[in-house]
């Protein structure tokens, strides 16, 4: 409680001016001058006028702590344990109980919104949300977080049917993300969800800072043009990107493609019936397969066509190697005897195996008897025709011819 005459630092949203409110004369024509290079007549604006959202729109200079509505923003760090002057001044009014709910929310991640009670603050509630670190190497993961913050944060409010909602600028300074591209992304996502989902939300506060104010009300015309003829003046100072329908970044090569018609050109344009006749039957939906049933049967009793001969070898040979590339064989590499050296005129793998030593291990045999003196007969399978040729290449008749084996 403040002490007896002194001055609440409580600010009332309601005693605050809409931004339709303040339209200003003098504001139309610092846009006439710097729009007028520039025409973009008969094309539409992607945010037209709507005076019932800017109804809905506060622009406050000031601690978003002090600001009595149903929530505040409170933007901090993946611990929620952040330092930063937004943060500072909600915890120091809200008081320690805070500190010890924050605990039990176990942190939060980059572009998650997580709900706190108020505690000692005029506002009811506390959403806080955790916004990126900015490098221009990674802008496009830097745009989604960001404009993630800002959904969950409003889609929150939507969910707890709150009246009204105090934004933070999300994108502090210490996370290094430029002001400017965050406010753009900040006012589309705001924009875009006052027109689909914000039936229920009266009042979103945009709480900025002094050095922030003057970035805000020279973008805030762009979003929420005051009259149509704010909105043409304003027409060819909004950026290209302005993301899909609900303000999210888009990034075209990441998109899935489907055509209306599959397999059709994507620059081909409205001809003749001719032409659009010549296309059909030119793409796989098109055409005529057989029966799979027949053909399992075919393959099944070795009937089989030479492409579908083909087509099998390769899924046997593709099955094979996930086959290979799965077995363990770190036994045989710490052998250290197969390694490869290279590819051939052909572009095919070479591979070399040595053996130490391999010359004093080879033994020089005249006949199958020392052979099984060495290895069991049972152990080693010899082709009939060998123990023939050993059995009358040893007969007492015959000069005995020498009979060469190596083992290794």
């Amino acid at each position: 409680m403040d002490p007896l005459g002194a001055r609440s630092h409580i600010v009332d949203i309601q005693t605050l001016a809409t931004w339709q409110q303040q339209l200003v004369e003098d504001n139309l024509e610092k846009l006439e001058q710097s729009g007028s290079n520039s025409s973009h007549d008969g094309f539409p604006s992607p945010f037209p006028f709507r005076a019932d959202i800017n109804h809905k729109i506060l622009l406050y200079t000031g601690s978003v702590a002090h600001l009595n509505c149903t929530a505040i923003v409170n933007t901090s760090n993946e611990s929620l344990n952040d330092k930063n002057p937004i943060s500072d001044g909600i915890h120091q009014l809200a008081g320690p109980e805070l500190r010890d709910e924050l605990l039990k929310l176990k942190g939060c991640r980059t572009g998650e919104a997580k709900l706190t009670k108020g505690f000692n603050l005029a506002a009811r509630f506390i959403i806080h949300t955790v916004g990126p670190k900015y490098k221009s190497k990674y802008r496009t993961a830097a745009e989604s977080s960001l404009y993630s913050c800002y959904r969950n944060i409003m889609q929150l409010a939507a969910e707890q049917s709150m009246s009204s909602v105090a934004l933070c600028v999300v994108s502090t300074a210490k996370r290094g993300y430029p002001l400017e591209g965050a406010t753009h992304i900040a006012f589309r996502t705001v924009r875009r969800f006052l027109e689909n989902h914000g039936n229920s939300i009266e009042h979103v506060v945009f709480a900025v800072s002094e050095f922030e104010e003057s970035v805000y009300r020279r973008l805030l015309p762009l979003y929420y043009p005051r009259s149509e003829e704010e909105e043409r003046l304003c027409l060819p100072l909004i950026p290209a990107d302005i993301g899909n329908a609900e303000g999210e970044p888009v990034v075209p090569e990441r998109q899935i493609r489907i055509a209306e018609k599959p397999g059709s050109l994507e620059d081909e344009c409205d001809g003749s019936l001719e032409s659009d006749l010549s296309q059909v039957g030119n793409h796989a939906f098109a055409r005529m397969e057989a029966d799979v049933d027949k053909q399992r049967k075919l393959i099944l009793q070795g009937h089989m066509t030479e492409a579908a001969t083909q087509k099998q070898h390769q899924r046997n040979y593709g099955r094979w190697l996930c086959r290979a590339r799965a077995e363990d064989l770190s036994d045989i590499a710490s052998l250290k005897a197969l390694y490869q050296t290279g590819v051939d005129m052909c572009e095919l793998m070479t591979l070399c195996f040595s053996v130490s030593g391999v010359k004093e291990k080879v033994r020089y045999l005249d006949n199958l008897q020392q052979l099984f003196s060495c290895i069991k007969p049972e152990e080693i399978d010899i082709p009939p025709f060998v123990l023939e040729y050993d059995t009358r290449v040893r007969a007492p008749e015959i000069t005995q011819p020498h009979m060469h084996g190596f083992i290794l």
